[in-house]
């Protein structure tokens, strides 16, 4: 297959894959019932750290999240009691449990209280090409309040130690892309859908492999790179539309 074949390939999967029925089975879905923007990220940002395992699991945990955040992500967020915290203290997905969560509800308000928010903060340390290094630098400020809990910082992945970093790049792409195709939000005008990374994971990591777009074997960071370059070399300015295109191909027709 010539480079032009598999770009155009690869387009006509993308536009067949990124269309409002992907939505139905999708944990973006979770997004889809709000329409503030601080709902909308915290949403988001919260179901994408669950993001792992049975689909179906993972969307009916994060529902799980939202009924306990009282379905107004922000309000709790913001002003939250701690008999409040008491009620999320039983949730649990795979790992991620309600002392996780806990503490994700307050690194969350501290975010909001002294950094400006979720997009501030990726605008803070964005690269100009890249914001990999600004999901490093995201990280260490999440947790600044608490810094110690070490089980639960291993819930937000870091490229610069070697990790894919799968369920926060698909954050990212859920955030910043918006191609008025109703799947992704993009509602986050400061950052730019060329800066995006695939959200790799085993489905996308072996079609990309079969398709000749990647051939280092572990799905980590710098799998991610060499991915990066040549989506980037299809389209520039969105190579991340590529996710709906490889993510569907394995997990929908097992290609």
């Amino acid at each position: 297959m010539t480079f032009s074949e598999r770009k155009s390939f690869l387009d006509e999967k993308a536009d067949f894959y990124n269309n409002p029925t992907f939505i139905e089975s999708d944990p973006i879905q979770i997004l889809h019932l709000f329409e503030r923007k601080e709902d909308i990220e915290i949403a988001a940002f919260l179901t994408a750290t669950i993001a792992w395992g049975n689909r179906k699991s993972i969307i009916n945990n994060a529902r799980k999240m939202m009924d306990l955040l009282e379905n107004a992500p922000f309000d709790f967020v913001m002003n939250h009691q701690d008999k409040d915290l008491r009620l999320v203290e039983n949730f649990v997905h795979r790992t991620f449990n309600g002392q996780d969560f806990v503490c994700f509800i307050q690194n969350l308000q501290y975010v909001y209280q002294n950094h400006g928010g979720l997009e501030a903060v990726f605008k803070k340390f964005a690269d100009k090409e890249t914001l990999q290094s600004g999901i490093h630098q995201f990280k260490k400020v999440f947790f600044e309040k608490n810094n110690e809990l070490i089980r639960t910082k291993k819930h937000v992945s870091d490229p610069m130690n070697g990790s894919a970093a799968k369920r926060i790049n698909m954050f990212l792409r859920w955030m910043v892309r918006n191609d008025r195709k109703g799947v992704d939000l993009g509602m986050w005008k400061s950052l730019s859908p060329a800066q995006l990374s695939c959200p790799l994971d085993v489905h996308s990591g072996n079609v990309a492999r079969k398709l000749g777009l990647l051939t280092r074997k572990q799905n980590d960071a710098k799998a991610v790179t060499e991915l990066d370059r040549m989506l980037r070399k299809m389209d520039a300015s969105d190579p991340v539309k590529y996710d709906f295109a490889l993510f569907g191909l394995g997990v929908f027709e097992r290609f």
